[in-house]
């Protein structure tokens, strides 16, 4: 499998860019996709992830009710809405997927990884 992750960039406090993440080599729709961070002199921390049939999301609970996960089985895409972005949110973002039917949290749990994409947040 293959991960793109992209849409990333500078973005002031408040604003709200989407994240996308295009998959490839792999049936798409049979696999669990996580979003994962990591700020600089930080670990890999798990922001968000989605079944293989959107029927159930997780956050972490530093952005519930700012970030929305979505995907499109159709395109092999996920999304990361982000809204109301802070500087603690500058990380660069990575997509994840693992195959099976539950939502894992732990980067080790996910077998495949997208290169990942720069958030910068400019207060």
């Amino acid at each position: 499998v293959q991960l793109q992750a992209s849409g990333g960039g500078l973005v002031q406090a408040g604003g709200s860019p989407r994240l996308s993440c295009a998959a490839s080599g792999r049936t798409f729709s049979t696999l669990a996709i996580g979003w994962f961070r990591q700020a600089p002199g930080k670990e890999r921390e798990f922001v968000a992830a989605i079944t293989r049939n959107a029927g159930f999301t997780y956050y972490v609970d530093s952005v519930k009710g700012r970030f929305t996960i979505s995907r499109d089985n159709a395109k092999s895409t996920v999304y990361l809405q982000m809204n109301s972005l802070k500087p603690e949110d500058t990380a660069v973002y990575y997509c994840a997927a693992r195959t099976g039917i539950y939502i894992r949290t732990q980067p080790l749990e996910y077998d495949y990884w997208g290169q990942g994409t720069l958030v910068t947040v400019s207060s």
